[in-house]
Protein backbone atom coordinates (compact mmCIF):
# COMPACT_ATOMS: atom_id res chain seq x y z
CA UNK A 1 0.00 0.00 0.00
CA UNK A 2 1.24 4.04 -0.81
CA UNK A 3 2.48 4.87 2.63
CA UNK A 4 -0.24 7.64 4.35
CA UNK A 5 0.59 8.52 7.72
CA UNK A 6 -1.78 7.17 10.36
CA UNK A 7 -4.21 6.13 7.12
CA UNK A 8 -7.82 7.00 8.71
CA UNK A 9 -10.03 7.44 5.57
CA UNK A 10 -10.24 4.45 3.52
CA UNK A 11 -10.29 6.80 0.21
CA UNK A 12 -6.63 6.91 0.85
CA UNK A 13 -6.11 3.28 0.36
CA UNK A 14 -3.58 2.92 -2.45
CA UNK A 15 -2.88 -0.86 -3.40
CA UNK A 16 0.51 -1.21 -4.97
CA UNK A 17 -0.68 -1.99 -8.75
CA UNK A 18 -0.14 -6.28 -9.24
CA UNK A 19 -0.11 -6.90 -5.63
CA UNK A 20 -3.24 -8.58 -5.26
CA UNK A 21 -2.74 -10.75 -8.23
CA UNK A 22 0.77 -11.85 -7.26
CA UNK A 23 -1.37 -12.93 -3.68
CA UNK A 24 -3.92 -14.94 -5.68
CA UNK A 25 -1.09 -16.68 -7.53
CA UNK A 26 1.01 -17.56 -3.83
CA UNK A 27 -2.08 -18.38 -2.59
CA UNK A 28 -2.92 -20.69 -5.00
CA UNK A 29 0.57 -22.01 -5.18
CA UNK A 30 0.03 -23.02 -1.02
CA UNK A 31 1.43 -20.16 0.41
CA UNK A 32 -0.39 -18.15 3.13
CA UNK A 33 -0.40 -14.33 3.34
CA UNK A 34 -1.07 -12.84 7.01
CA UNK A 35 -0.36 -9.14 7.54
CA UNK A 36 1.69 -7.87 10.90
CA UNK A 37 1.14 -4.06 11.85
CA UNK A 38 1.68 -2.08 14.17
CA UNK A 39 -1.13 0.50 14.60
CA UNK A 40 -0.16 3.43 17.13
CA UNK A 41 -2.32 5.74 16.06
CA UNK A 42 -4.86 3.59 17.87
CA UNK A 43 -2.89 3.58 21.01
CA UNK A 44 -2.38 7.71 20.51
CA UNK A 45 -5.83 8.61 19.81
CA UNK A 46 -4.61 9.37 16.05
CA UNK A 47 -7.05 7.19 14.52
CA UNK A 48 -10.21 4.91 16.28
CA UNK A 49 -10.51 1.66 15.98
CA UNK A 50 -13.43 1.66 13.72
CA UNK A 51 -11.50 4.15 11.22
CA UNK A 52 -8.65 1.18 11.52
CA UNK A 53 -11.44 -1.50 10.27
CA UNK A 54 -12.76 0.62 8.24
CA UNK A 55 -9.35 1.22 5.95
CA UNK A 56 -8.27 -2.57 6.59
CA UNK A 57 -11.66 -3.52 4.93
CA UNK A 58 -10.80 -1.34 1.86
CA UNK A 59 -7.23 -2.39 1.71
CA UNK A 60 -8.39 -6.32 1.69
CA UNK A 61 -11.43 -5.15 -0.87
CA UNK A 62 -8.40 -3.82 -3.13
CA UNK A 63 -6.26 -6.81 -2.12
CA UNK A 64 -9.29 -8.87 -3.61
CA UNK A 65 -9.72 -10.64 0.08
CA UNK A 66 -5.91 -12.43 -0.54
CA UNK A 67 -5.11 -11.83 2.60
CA UNK A 68 -5.83 -15.46 5.47
CA UNK A 69 -5.48 -12.83 8.77
CA UNK A 70 -4.24 -9.82 9.88
CA UNK A 71 -2.36 -9.03 13.44
CA UNK A 72 -1.99 -5.57 14.76
CA UNK A 73 -0.62 -4.27 17.34
CA UNK A 74 -2.20 -0.80 18.93
CA UNK A 75 0.57 -0.62 21.30
CA UNK A 76 2.49 3.06 21.58
CA UNK A 77 6.34 2.78 20.71
CA UNK A 78 7.08 3.91 24.40
CA UNK A 79 5.27 0.50 25.65
CA UNK A 80 6.84 -2.92 26.61
CA UNK A 81 5.51 -5.10 24.12
CA UNK A 82 6.07 -8.51 22.85
CA UNK A 83 3.15 -8.06 20.12
CA UNK A 84 4.96 -4.27 18.38
CA UNK A 85 7.31 -4.43 15.64
CA UNK A 86 10.67 -4.75 15.61
CA UNK A 87 9.78 -8.09 18.75
CA UNK A 88 8.52 -11.10 16.78
CA UNK A 89 5.45 -11.10 18.80
CA UNK A 90 2.21 -11.02 16.37
CA UNK A 91 4.84 -13.61 14.06
CA UNK A 92 5.00 -16.13 16.73
CA UNK A 93 1.19 -15.69 17.40
CA UNK A 94 0.44 -16.42 13.94
CA UNK A 95 2.71 -19.25 12.90
CA UNK A 96 1.51 -21.30 15.96
CA UNK A 97 -2.20 -20.35 14.87
CA UNK A 98 -1.49 -21.54 11.71
CA UNK A 99 0.84 -24.45 12.23
CA UNK A 100 3.42 -21.87 9.99
CA UNK A 101 6.77 -23.63 9.16
CA UNK A 102 9.35 -21.03 10.40
CA UNK A 103 11.99 -22.36 8.47
CA UNK A 104 9.88 -21.53 4.87
CA UNK A 105 8.59 -18.25 6.11
CA UNK A 106 9.39 -15.10 5.04
CA UNK A 107 9.13 -10.83 6.28
CA UNK A 108 8.58 -8.49 3.89
CA UNK A 109 8.41 -4.87 4.70
CA UNK A 110 9.74 -1.39 4.27
CA UNK A 111 11.01 0.09 7.41
CA UNK A 112 13.57 -0.89 9.81
CA UNK A 113 10.84 -2.31 12.78
CA UNK A 114 10.13 -4.50 10.05
CA UNK A 115 13.51 -6.08 8.93
CA UNK A 116 14.01 -6.94 12.89
CA UNK A 117 11.25 -8.00 13.25
CA UNK A 118 11.96 -11.06 10.23
CA UNK A 119 15.49 -11.22 11.90
CA UNK A 120 14.34 -11.62 15.25
CA UNK A 121 11.60 -14.31 14.39
CA UNK A 122 14.77 -16.19 12.40
CA UNK A 123 12.80 -15.48 9.25
CA UNK A 124 14.59 -14.27 5.96
CA UNK A 125 13.75 -10.86 5.36
CA UNK A 126 12.76 -8.50 2.16
CA UNK A 127 13.10 -4.83 2.03
CA UNK A 128 10.53 -3.17 -0.20
CA UNK A 129 11.79 0.18 -1.62
CA UNK A 130 7.91 1.34 -1.62
CA UNK A 131 6.82 3.95 1.38
CA UNK A 132 9.76 4.43 3.79
CA UNK A 133 11.55 1.63 2.02
CA UNK A 134 12.80 4.23 -0.38
CA UNK A 135 15.25 5.76 2.27
CA UNK A 136 15.85 2.60 4.50
CA UNK A 137 19.06 2.68 6.89
CA UNK A 138 18.99 -0.56 8.73
CA UNK A 139 19.91 -3.82 9.60
CA UNK A 140 20.80 -5.71 6.15
CA UNK A 141 17.60 -7.85 4.45
CA UNK A 142 18.48 -10.92 2.50
CA UNK A 143 17.00 -9.39 -0.38
CA UNK A 144 15.49 -6.13 -1.46
CA UNK A 145 13.19 -5.78 -4.07
CA UNK A 146 11.61 -2.58 -5.90
CA UNK A 147 7.50 -3.58 -4.43
CA UNK A 148 5.84 -6.15 -3.37
CA UNK A 149 5.03 -7.71 -6.29
CA UNK A 150 8.64 -8.28 -6.69
CA UNK A 151 8.89 -9.21 -3.35
CA UNK A 152 6.63 -12.03 -3.68
CA UNK A 153 8.36 -13.58 -6.99
CA UNK A 154 11.24 -13.47 -4.74
CA UNK A 155 9.58 -15.99 -2.47
CA UNK A 156 7.97 -18.06 -5.33
CA UNK A 157 11.73 -18.62 -7.04
CA UNK A 158 13.51 -19.33 -3.43
CA UNK A 159 10.74 -21.88 -2.93
CA UNK A 160 12.00 -23.15 -6.16
CA UNK A 161 15.42 -22.70 -5.80
CA UNK A 162 15.54 -20.61 -8.95
CA UNK A 163 17.76 -17.54 -8.80
CA UNK A 164 15.55 -14.28 -8.46
CA UNK A 165 15.71 -11.82 -10.75
CA UNK A 166 15.88 -8.59 -8.28
CA UNK A 167 18.97 -7.60 -6.40
CA UNK A 168 20.24 -10.47 -3.56
CA UNK A 169 22.20 -9.06 -0.94
CA UNK A 170 22.40 -12.55 1.00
Amino acid sequence: MDEVDYCRDPSDVRVIPGAAHALTEMRAAGWLAILITNQSGIGRGRITLSEYEAVHAEFARQLENQLDAVFFCPDLPSMASTRRKPEPGMIFEAMQQFAIDQSRSWMIGDKVADVQCGINADLRTILVRTGYGSTYEGPKPDFVAETVVDALSIIVSQDRRIAPTVQNFA
